[in-house]
């Protein structure tokens, strides 16, 4: 059991450790964090969505934002679109699963606002309808991907493409770089002096 532990540690680094050296993938998610901050100067909203652990990194990133991060200050405004399950079942149900995320943002987005797509393959049909829906929308648009970056190398304006083909490993550099985009969001507003504290 212990060699199995220390395997996926000793595999989890070598995973980030290549990720650290992928300054491509880096000035990607320095530059989408930039632009987060320029939609909520604007009063916009981030729109998160993905399927099974990549939901549960949906959750953990509108929680980051609308509660906080790092730091004390307003919550700005972060929807999960996987997080309402009668929305969800409804979509499903009446429709397909495929639409379950394209619906949502077609009722909830406006032009101006930011859509993360969170499939580790890149090629979840409704992530895909998600991202070609907020296209549509001149909603800008993000998969956070790994692998060869599926469909969504095709049809997201911004792909941070982590170096990996394990899934697990995909994940947890997922969730690195979703704390790291929600800490430059929280430094790049406190720069600016915006939105800071809560309002009386």
């Amino acid at each position: 059991m212990l060699e199995y532990i220390r395997a996926n540690i000793e595999e989890s680094i070598a995973a980030k450790e290549k990720l650290l050296r992928d300054e491509a993938l880096l000035g990607t998610a320095a530059k989408v964090a930039g632009l987060c901050v320029e939609a909520y100067q604007r009063g916009n909203k981030l729109l998160i969505c993905g399927n099974g652990g990549s939901a549960s990194d949906a959750l953990h990133m509108a929680g980051e934002l609308v509660g906080r991060y790092q730091m004390e200050r307003r919550g700005v405004s972060a929807i999960a679109l996987n997080a309402n399950a009668a929305v969800m079942t409804a979509i499903s149900n009446d429709y397909d699963y495929d639409n379950v995320f394209s619906k949502q943002i077609a009722a909830l987005g406006k032009a101006g606002d930011v859509l993360f797509g969170i499939s580790t393959s890149g090629n979840s049909p409704n992530i895909v309808r998600a991202i070609q829906e907020a296209g549509k929308r001149q909603i800008l648009t993000v998969g956070m991907t790994g692998r060869d970056g599926g469909q969504m190398r095709s049809c997201a304006e911004y792909l941070v493409n982590v170096p990996s083909d394990n899934t697990p490993r995909i994940q947890e550099m997922h969730i690195l770089l979703i704390h790291t985009i929600c800490g430059l969001i929280e430094n790049g507003l406190c720069e600016k002096g915006f939105w800071l504290k809560e309002q009386d």
